[in-house]
């Protein structure tokens, strides 16, 4: 496994948003987090780059094994060299350009000379057909543009997994094909990711295990075919019944 999470809870103002997940990622298996909005999906990504200070948990990546509720300053550090997130909002350093928002990463986080990063922010800007905007700030750019260039960023870094927070919710509708079609190419290429979405018809088609989370708990996982066509669960079936007209 490349990442496993186990026993994940979490509080805020005493109510219960996560309660006691467990969560694989196997090598190149893209695991995608679907179920209703409130439901804690964005808090277990975000715990799980310590961007939230989960109460209690395991987490293990690679060979590494944290306590999620007390990580020295070593162990957030190495999780986040050795991961990366891509949010709904895009989360772009509004004073950089499309390069620079690749580059730096690479830069300071990773300590590549400049010369090299820029190199390779630009070659990923090539390959995404968007090199013509490298010197453009994201004010200049498109949502979907801006989106794809925060997946860039996170490519670059080669990440042991990749999280997504929705990565298409804040885009408008003719946009939100670019944006998936980057991330079926990087689940071809055998990129370890958890995508959490209310794209149903990237679930069915690009996961390889399907995760159906409410309430802070996974309710059932399983192969998207399994999952779509035989709900084990009535929460569940009950969502995906809602739902049935997407995909």
């Amino acid at each position: 496994m490349v990442l496993e999470v186990h026993n994940l809870h979490k509080q805020f103002k005493g109510k219960e948003i996560l309660r006691g997940v467990d969560l694989t990622v196997g090598a190149g298996e893209v695991v995608v987090i679907i179920g209703p909005s409130g439901s804690g999906k964005t808090t277990l990504l975000r715990s799980l780059n310590f961007l939230e200070h989960a109460d209690r948990g395991q987490l293990q990546l690679k060979d590494q094994q944290i306590d999620l509720a007390k990580p020295t300053k070593q162990q957030v550090q190495w999780v986040r060299r050795h991961t990366a997130m891509v949010f709904q909002n895009y989360n772009l350093f509004k004073n950089k350009t499309a390069l620079q928002n690749i580059a730096e990463g690479l830069i300071y986080g990773q300590g590549m000379a400049r010369q090299k990063a820029e190199g390779v922010a630009r070659a990923a800007l090539d390959k995404l057909g968007l090199a013509d905007q490298a010197d453009a700030y994201p004010a200049e750019l498109s949502g979907g543009q801006q989106q794809r260039i925060g997946i860039a960023r996170a490519t670059v870094l080669h990440p042991e997994v990749i999280l997504f927070d929705e990565p298409t919710s804040a885009l408008d509708p003719e946009l939100v094909g670019t944006v998936l079609n980057d991330m079926q190419a990087l689940a071809k290429q055998g990129q370890p990711m958890v995508v959490v979405t209310h794209q149903m018809w990237f679930a069915r088609n690009v996961a390889s295990r399907v995760v159906f989370f409410a309430d802070g708990r996974v309710v059932e996982e399983g192969a998207p075919a399994d999952l779509f066509a035989h709900p084990k669960e009535e929460r569940t079936r009950h969502f995906l019944n809602s739902l049935a007209e997407n995909y």
